[in-house]
């Protein structure tokens, strides 16, 4: 099955005839549907956000805005088969072929034997719910010496710098004021481990390192009266899970900056400005209530509007008061604290981006593209006449392996590093893919190379003018050198370090949590799909009574043998003895 029929009301319909299906094999449709498509629903991370009932009423469950407006929630089904995502053209054209030569009817007769027939193995372990599975997985771990857990939770890292180094042994004093800088890392589609993101999750947490660069560079920076602090949140497309472990760290005092440190918080939503030069300030209109708040909002528009005016293809635009806040991680912020803060989006309404957490959500979707004529290692360094398209850019979208992803990796982790581009779901194996390169990229681009042996490096303790607990120190492979045929690895020194994205249900054993993200991941065994094919009923039969007559003659004839062995197979006399 290819898109368009790939929808939600065919879905549904064949999701009613089960018993009737054994499994589903969708290919990938090019060029992707004009009109959209997100399996994801109307209103994401709803309830878990910070309007509800008794916040914002108005607003909870996107009664105001429908953010999401072409999100079908196909993702959110339940279905008792399964569904492959045929992603290679060459294995797709295969089966095609073979339905083709087999399957299709000709002259409107019935199809002739053979048939070619497809089967999908994808046996998963986990029952019911999150509460059901990780209970037997609980038991099983408690009881037994070799447990068989059945799921596993959704975790993973958030990626975290400071622009001014911290003591992270410690917490900061009660008035040091810090401004939180945040983007998201991961996103998702209707299949497991492919989550392009390109409009979603990669546009804005490419702009937000290549700020954080530009601020360490800039001069004075020390000078700021306040800190800056990078954070790039992991798991937020399944219920803000990155954002609402920070916050339960900070309130129980396992994060070194605490809730009351933070002045003001800036938060990079969807922002490929595709359609136009326009960036929203979204705020959150009832926390403006306070008049303390609305005063730092108001000052914090005004600043970000005296920066904007300074950049010439940004147009920043004020929505109106009365809107709320679009899906994001300031809204669990705000439902323990009342902070002053800003979601910058390419949108003011609903969402421009058409392919929400699907899998079209690609580079072509950022209008992302290069020359056919160049090499892997042209485009990676190759500029548009319109716009700067980064290293950043075509490592996460085009090709993850490539020589500069390459320098600023540890070797060990160079197998991380795929052929395509990076795909940024949260998994529950961590850190993913994304999670380290996210982190060594930031190291890379605001850190600096300090002289260093290895040793050194991996045990800064051993060297008296370092300090482990200001700074992160990574070994990584550096630059080729002259002859580009051998590595220069180094010791870079940052402040970007990596923090636990679990949700807190899982660490206070709440799985039916409505306050924190409950998600899980069912284990498998093999997932593996073959095709092959089928003979007719009647040689199915004739085979069965021709292998039926064989058995039968074999079993007369094995009787005949053993009943006249005697006769068949005489015994040698032994010899006697001979005298001369």
């Amino acid at each position: 099955m290819a898109f368009p029929p790939y929808s939600r009301s065919v879905m549904e319909k064949l999701k009613g005839r089960a018993h009737r299906i054994a499994g589903l094999a969708v290919s990938l449709a090019k060029p992707r549907p004009a009109s959209g498509f997100s399996p994801s629903v109307q209103c994401p991370n709803d309830g878990f956000g910070v309007y509800s009932n008794s916040y914002g009423p108005e607003f909870a469950h996107c009664n105001a805005i429908k953010w999401n407006s072409l999100g079908n929630g196909l993702a959110y089904e339940d279905f008792s088969f399964p569904i492959f995502l045929l992603e290679d053209e060459n294995e797709t054209n295969v089966i095609k072929q073979c339905y083709r030569d087999h399957n299709l009817s000709q002259n409107g007769s019935a199809p002739a034997f053979p048939l070619c027939a497809m089967q999908l193995v994808s046996h998963m372990h986990a029952v019911i719910s999150t509460v059901t599975c990780m209970r037997r997985s609980s038991i099983q771990s408690t009881f037994s010496i070799n447990p068989e857990i059945v799921c596993d939770p959704l975790s993973d890292y958030n990626v975290w710098s400071m622009l001014k180094p911290i003591n992270t042994s410690g917490m900061l004093e009660p008035d040091a004021r810090v401004v939180v800088a945040a983007t998201r890392l991961d996103s998702r589609s209707f299949f497991w481990n492919v989550a392009p993101g390109a409009e979603s999750a990669v546009a804005s947490f490419v702009t937000q390192l290549a700020a954080a660069e530009a601020l360490q560079k800039a001069p004075d920076v020390t000078t700021l009266p306040r800190n800056v602090m990078f954070v790039f949140f992991q798991g937020e497309t399944f219920d803000y899970i990155g954002s609402s472990r920070m916050v339960y760290d900070m309130e129980k005092g396992k994060f070194p900056v605490q809730l009351e440190n933070i002045d003001s918080f800036v938060e990079l939503g969807q922002v490929a400005l595709r359609k136009s030069l326009e960036l929203w300030m979204h705020t959150d209109p009832v926390s403006r209530k306070n008049e303390a708040v609305e005063k730092q909002v108001k000052d914090l528009l005004a600043t970000l509007e005296k920066i904007g005016a300074g950049i010439s293809t940004v147009v920043l635009r004020r929505p109106d008061y009365s809107k709320p806040l679009p899906p994001s991680s300031l809204q669990r912020f705000l439902r323990a604290r009342n902070i002053s803060g800003v979601v910058l989006a390419d949108h003011l309404n609903v969402f421009h981006n058409h392919y929400y957490q699907s899998i079209y959500d690609t580079a072509e979707n950022i209008n992302v593209n290069y020359p056919e004529s160049q090499s892997p290692e042209e485009d990676l360094n190759f500029v548009t006449d319109t716009a700067k398209v980064t290293r950043l850019l075509y490592g996460f979208l085009i090709r993850a392996n490539n020589s500069w992803f390459q320098s600023i990796l540890r070797q060990d982790l160079r197998s991380y590093l795929g052929d395509g581009p990076l795909q940024h779901y949260i998994a529950v194996s961590s850190p993913t893919n994304t999670t380290y390169v996210v982190q060594y990229a930031l190291a890379n681009l605001t850190g600096q190379v300090v002289n260093l042996t290895r040793e050194q490096c991996q045990d800064p303790s051993k060297v008296p003018s370092e300090n482990k607990d200001l700074y992160e120190y990574a070994w990584v492979q550096g630059p080729l050198n002259s002859n580009e045929t051998d590595w220069l690895p180094r010791c870079v020194r940052s402040t970007a370090r990596l923090a636990r994205a679990l949700s807190p249900a899982f660490e206070l054993r709440q799985w039916g949590s409505t306050e924190y993200s409950t998600w899980t991941e069912s284990r498998w065994k093999e997932i593996r799909a073959r095709i092959f094919l089928i003979a007719s009923k009647e040689l199915e039969f004739i085979t069965l009574i021709v292998g039926f007559s064989i058995l039968v003659f074999s079993l007369i004839v094995t009787y005949c043998i053993n009943a006249k062995a005697d006769v068949l197979f005489i015994t040698p006399r032994e010899p006697g003895s001979v005298s001369y």
